[in-house]
């Protein structure tokens, strides 16, 4: 799988805040990014203001798969309105899904499309609610070139945050960042065991583990415990404890 589709919180969040960031100001706008494999779309990863509830509902389901606005995506390239553009023929998968999304007010929207050299398909999807003006047509239409420099430079960061956690990796491969014991430490944290249960595992004192995860968060540049022991496991830092 291309490192692009793993899961990694860290880059979830920065995305997110980046399109949090560009549409803080218009009142009443949801979003939802997707960037999947066009051979394999079970490869995807999907950053949204959706409610959790739907977005969770949408991946385990891999409702991708007959999706009718991704279905279309793979056809477009400029940006579509899914009322206007959607075929008939899909109407029966799309009342499937959007059956089911109702209730999040996840009813029309527009969807923005990029298609790379590697056969990826990135989406940015804009829902406006119903406490926006009517003429929503004329707002999509005016800020479309806005929203298509978004969806660019989202994926380019995206690419770009791959990219830069790969060669992080490699360098820390390189050579032992963690001292034996703060690896012993973190892998047992990283199994969600308590600092209590770490201390009696290895028969040292709850504040030398405390100590050393100290040290940990210091040497990964992270703000606290649960961010170091998220990185260690995403950077596959951490060894396994025999």
């Amino acid at each position: 799988m291309s490192p692009l589709f793993s899961s990694s919180e860290i880059i979830s969040r920065v995305i997110k805040g980046h399109f949090n960031e560009n549409l803080e100001h218009y009142d009443g706008i949801k979003f939802s990014f997707m960037v999947l494999n066009k051979k394999n779309p079970s490869e995807m990863i999907i950053i949204s203001s959706y409610p959790d509830e739907w977005v969770n509902l949408y991946k385990e389901n891999k409702y991708q798969h007959i999706d009718p606005v991704v279905l279309a995506s793979f056809n477009k390239i400029s940006p579509f309105s899914w009322e206007k553009s959607l075929v008939i023929n899909t109407r029966l998968q799309l009342a499937k899904i959007f059956d089911l999304s109702k209730k999040y007010n996840i009813i029309n929207g527009y969807t923005f499309v990029l298609h790379d050299h590697g056969d990826n398909l990135a989406m940015l999807s804009i829902i406006v609610d119903s406490s926006y003006p009517d003429d929503v047509d004329t707002f999509i239409e005016e800020k479309k070139d806005t929203f298509q420099m978004l969806l660019i430079n989202a994926y380019e960061k995206i690419i770009s945050l791959c990219r830069e956690m790969i060669g992080n990796k490699k360098k820390l491969n390189n050579k032992e960042i963690f001292s034996q014991r703060e690896n012993e430490i973190l892998y047992w944290a990283s199994m969600g065991k308590t600092y209590l249960e770490v201390a009696i595992i290895l028969g040292i004192k709850t504040s030398t583990v405390k100590f050393h995860i100290g040290n940990v968060v210091k040497k990964l540049g992270v703000l606290n415990a649960k961010h170091a022991i998220r990185l260690g496991v995403e950077l596959q830092l951490i060894k396994p404890v025999q």
